[in-house]
Protein backbone atom coordinates (compact mmCIF):
# COMPACT_ATOMS: atom_id res chain seq x y z
CA UNK A 1 0.00 0.00 0.00
CA UNK A 2 1.02 3.43 -0.92
CA UNK A 3 1.42 5.65 2.31
CA UNK A 4 -0.38 8.78 0.09
CA UNK A 5 -3.30 11.27 0.48
CA UNK A 6 -4.30 13.30 -2.39
CA UNK A 7 -6.15 15.94 -1.55
CA UNK A 8 -9.55 15.88 -3.74
CA UNK A 9 -11.40 19.44 -2.68
CA UNK A 10 -10.66 22.48 0.10
CA UNK A 11 -11.51 25.57 1.82
CA UNK A 12 -9.54 28.24 3.42
CA UNK A 13 -11.48 29.01 6.70
CA UNK A 14 -8.60 31.44 8.03
CA UNK A 15 -5.88 33.95 6.28
CA UNK A 16 -3.27 35.56 8.91
CA UNK A 17 -0.27 37.51 8.91
CA UNK A 18 1.54 34.44 10.23
CA UNK A 19 -1.17 31.28 9.52
CA UNK A 20 -3.47 30.03 7.17
CA UNK A 21 -6.17 27.53 8.49
CA UNK A 22 -7.57 24.86 5.68
CA UNK A 23 -9.74 22.27 5.57
CA UNK A 24 -8.97 19.55 3.27
CA UNK A 25 -10.81 16.65 1.97
CA UNK A 26 -8.43 13.81 0.75
CA UNK A 27 -8.46 10.62 -0.91
CA UNK A 28 -6.61 7.44 1.83
CA UNK A 29 -4.73 4.89 0.18
CA UNK A 30 -7.30 2.51 1.35
CA UNK A 31 -9.89 4.68 -0.82
CA UNK A 32 -11.99 5.69 1.68
CA UNK A 33 -12.07 10.19 2.24
CA UNK A 34 -11.35 11.86 5.38
CA UNK A 35 -11.15 15.61 6.50
CA UNK A 36 -7.63 17.11 7.22
CA UNK A 37 -7.57 20.51 9.08
CA UNK A 38 -4.08 22.56 8.44
CA UNK A 39 -2.53 25.07 9.94
CA UNK A 40 -0.15 26.51 6.60
CA UNK A 41 2.49 28.25 7.67
CA UNK A 42 5.93 29.67 5.87
CA UNK A 43 8.62 27.98 8.11
CA UNK A 44 10.94 29.02 10.00
CA UNK A 45 14.87 29.32 11.68
CA UNK A 46 16.36 28.64 14.48
CA UNK A 47 20.55 29.18 15.24
CA UNK A 48 22.89 27.39 17.63
CA UNK A 49 25.05 30.53 18.18
CA UNK A 50 28.13 29.20 19.33
CA UNK A 51 31.01 31.45 21.19
CA UNK A 52 34.73 30.41 20.80
CA UNK A 53 34.36 28.48 24.71
CA UNK A 54 31.40 26.70 22.99
CA UNK A 55 28.83 28.52 24.79
CA UNK A 56 25.15 28.84 23.49
CA UNK A 57 22.84 32.32 23.32
CA UNK A 58 19.36 31.54 24.65
CA UNK A 59 16.76 33.67 24.83
CA UNK A 60 13.82 34.23 27.13
CA UNK A 61 10.40 35.11 26.14
CA UNK A 62 6.84 35.06 26.73
CA UNK A 63 5.07 33.39 24.20
CA UNK A 64 1.45 34.45 24.54
CA UNK A 65 -0.31 30.74 23.83
CA UNK A 66 1.80 28.88 26.36
CA UNK A 67 1.13 31.70 29.12
CA UNK A 68 4.70 31.66 30.36
CA UNK A 69 8.34 32.12 29.86
CA UNK A 70 10.20 30.07 27.49
CA UNK A 71 14.12 29.36 26.94
CA UNK A 72 14.77 29.39 23.46
CA UNK A 73 17.50 29.56 20.73
CA UNK A 74 17.42 31.91 19.11
CA UNK A 75 14.92 32.25 16.43
CA UNK A 76 12.00 33.51 13.79
CA UNK A 77 9.26 32.81 10.83
CA UNK A 78 10.43 33.03 7.47
CA UNK A 79 8.96 35.62 5.22
CA UNK A 80 6.85 33.96 2.18
CA UNK A 81 10.12 33.72 -0.50
CA UNK A 82 12.71 34.28 2.24
CA UNK A 83 16.01 31.95 1.85
CA UNK A 84 16.42 30.09 5.19
CA UNK A 85 20.01 31.49 5.36
CA UNK A 86 19.20 34.77 5.29
CA UNK A 87 16.21 34.84 7.47
CA UNK A 88 19.17 33.12 10.26
CA UNK A 89 20.94 36.09 9.37
CA UNK A 90 18.28 38.72 10.07
CA UNK A 91 17.21 36.94 13.30
CA UNK A 92 20.68 36.65 14.88
CA UNK A 93 21.33 40.02 14.61
CA UNK A 94 17.65 41.16 16.02
CA UNK A 95 17.69 38.67 18.86
CA UNK A 96 21.24 38.63 20.21
CA UNK A 97 22.82 41.69 18.14
CA UNK A 98 25.77 39.48 16.35
CA UNK A 99 27.02 38.47 12.72
CA UNK A 100 28.28 35.53 12.14
CA UNK A 101 32.05 34.52 10.18
CA UNK A 102 30.86 30.66 9.85
CA UNK A 103 27.08 28.98 9.31
CA UNK A 104 26.18 25.42 9.23
CA UNK A 105 23.08 24.00 8.07
CA UNK A 106 22.05 20.90 10.44
CA UNK A 107 18.99 20.29 8.65
CA UNK A 108 15.24 20.70 9.34
CA UNK A 109 12.45 20.02 12.01
CA UNK A 110 8.40 19.58 11.71
CA UNK A 111 7.33 20.75 14.99
CA UNK A 112 3.72 19.78 14.06
CA UNK A 113 3.43 17.77 11.19
CA UNK A 114 0.31 15.83 12.54
CA UNK A 115 -1.86 19.42 11.64
CA UNK A 116 0.80 21.99 10.64
CA UNK A 117 3.13 22.58 7.49
CA UNK A 118 5.71 24.83 9.51
CA UNK A 119 9.09 23.22 8.54
CA UNK A 120 12.24 25.03 10.57
CA UNK A 121 15.32 25.31 9.43
CA UNK A 122 18.26 24.47 12.07
CA UNK A 123 21.84 25.89 11.78
CA UNK A 124 24.60 26.54 13.89
CA UNK A 125 26.65 29.47 13.54
CA UNK A 126 30.37 30.41 14.78
CA UNK A 127 33.31 33.40 14.88
CA UNK A 128 29.83 35.73 16.59
CA UNK A 129 30.87 39.65 15.94
CA UNK A 130 28.29 40.61 19.12
CA UNK A 131 26.61 44.14 18.94
CA UNK A 132 23.67 45.88 19.11
CA UNK A 133 20.29 43.85 19.50
CA UNK A 134 17.31 45.07 16.88
CA UNK A 135 14.31 43.78 18.60
CA UNK A 136 11.00 43.64 16.67
CA UNK A 137 8.50 46.39 17.97
CA UNK A 138 6.63 43.42 19.91
CA UNK A 139 9.41 41.96 20.69
CA UNK A 140 10.39 41.65 24.32
CA UNK A 141 13.55 38.59 25.89
CA UNK A 142 16.59 38.44 27.87
CA UNK A 143 19.15 36.78 26.61
CA UNK A 144 21.73 34.60 28.22
CA UNK A 145 25.26 32.63 27.11
CA UNK A 146 25.72 29.70 28.55
CA UNK A 147 28.37 26.51 28.14
CA UNK A 148 26.54 24.14 26.01
CA UNK A 149 26.76 21.37 28.25
CA UNK A 150 24.76 23.33 30.97
CA UNK A 151 22.26 23.60 27.54
CA UNK A 152 22.04 20.16 26.93
CA UNK A 153 21.34 19.51 31.01
CA UNK A 154 18.31 21.91 30.30
CA UNK A 155 16.89 20.15 28.00
CA UNK A 156 17.45 16.96 29.92
CA UNK A 157 15.73 18.17 33.32
CA UNK A 158 13.13 19.91 31.27
CA UNK A 159 14.11 23.91 31.88
CA UNK A 160 14.17 24.14 27.86
CA UNK A 161 10.72 22.57 26.81
CA UNK A 162 10.80 24.11 23.30
CA UNK A 163 11.54 21.44 20.95
CA UNK A 164 12.94 23.44 17.97
CA UNK A 165 15.63 24.56 20.42
CA UNK A 166 15.72 20.71 22.42
CA UNK A 167 16.66 19.39 19.35
CA UNK A 168 18.67 21.89 18.10
CA UNK A 169 20.86 21.76 21.03
CA UNK A 170 20.94 18.28 20.87
CA UNK A 171 21.97 17.73 17.93
CA UNK A 172 24.85 20.53 17.72
CA UNK A 173 26.01 19.00 21.29
CA UNK A 174 26.67 15.59 19.31
CA UNK A 175 28.45 17.57 16.36
CA UNK A 176 30.75 19.51 18.49
CA UNK A 177 31.33 15.93 20.48
CA UNK A 178 32.95 14.26 17.03
CA UNK A 179 33.83 16.95 15.35
CA UNK A 180 31.50 16.31 12.31
CA UNK A 181 29.97 19.93 12.53
CA UNK A 182 32.92 21.49 10.64
CA UNK A 183 31.64 19.16 7.75
CA UNK A 184 28.45 21.32 7.51
CA UNK A 185 30.26 24.41 6.94
CA UNK A 186 27.59 26.53 4.41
Amino acid sequence: MELYEKRLSGETLYEGKIIDLCKDNVLLPNGATAIREVVKHHGGVTVAALTDKNEIYLVSQFRYPNAGVLVETPAGKLEKGEEPLEAIKRELKEEIGAEAENYYFLGTFNPTPAYCSEIIYLYAATGLKTGEQHLDEDEFLDVKKIPIEEAVKMVLDGEITDGKSQALILKTFMLLQDGSIHKLLI
